[in-house]
């Protein structure tokens, strides 16, 4: 029986990530409040689309994949019933609506407060991982660097939940790299704009991290 995927988000990153997921054999869902624009990525992917609430309900997994500001109240109108015991991968980032200060983006979370440990608290029943927040969506499915795996960064309270999350990570081309416990949130959250800079300076988009060991 194929795991049911429901993505909360409609974007670039959603969109993205439920064509990667269905081809690796998932069953995926959008959540989105205006289904009609989600009409060619649904013909080109065989895939269903349906409101925040439906997507989180259909899902063995769900996906938040939105902006950071509408975080809070996608996870609230996907409803708490509908996320109790799921494993939540979070790729969101806490970018504020302010324009980058030398390519660097303003975030409205704090050094000591993630964005992620915020949302945990709001919503506790969920199991969340953090994860493909610190690369561009043109690399997050089976990205080729001659042969290297690039590394994603996850952490998260529930270690069976990172378990399944680096699964997913290894069947998409990536090498896991646990941090641990969700502050480590407050570090790994910051990666977007360390990967953004070369792209807001000099146009160099095609980059991702990784993590050398001995």
């Amino acid at each position: 029986m194929k795991t049911k995927i429901g993505i909360l988000g409609s974007g670039v990153v959603a969109q993205t990530l439920g064509s990667g997921f269905i081809k690796h054999g998932y069953e995926v869902m959008i959540g989105t409040r205006d289904v009609s624009k989600l009409a060619e990525w649904q013909q080109t992917n065989n895939a269903l689309a349906g409101s925040f609430k439906e997507a989180a309900a259909f899902g063995d997994i769900v996906v938040l994949a939105v902006k950071g500001t509408m975080a809070a109240s996608a996870l609230a109108l996907a409803g708490t019933e509908n996320l109790s015991g799921k494993v939540l991968i979070d790729t969101s980032n806490p970018i504020a609506d302010l324009p980058p200060v030398n390519g660097v983006l303003q975030y409205f979370s704090r050094l000591d407060a993630s964005q992620m440990e915020q949302l945990q608290k709001e919503f506790p029943e969920a199991r969340f991982v953090k994860a493909f927040n610190s690369v561009g969506s043109g690399f997050m499915i089976n990205p080729d660097f001659g042969g290297i795996k690039p590394s994603m960064f996850i952490c998260g309270n529930d270690a069976e939940a990172k378990t399944q999350v680096s699964a997913i990570l290894d069947q998409f081309g990536w090498e896991t790299e646990d941090m641990g416990a969700v502050e480590a949130a407050r570090a790994i959250e910051p990666l977007c704009m360390l990967w953004c800079i070369p792209g807001m300076l000099r146009n160099e988009w095609t980059h991702a991290f990784k993590l050398l060991k001995k």
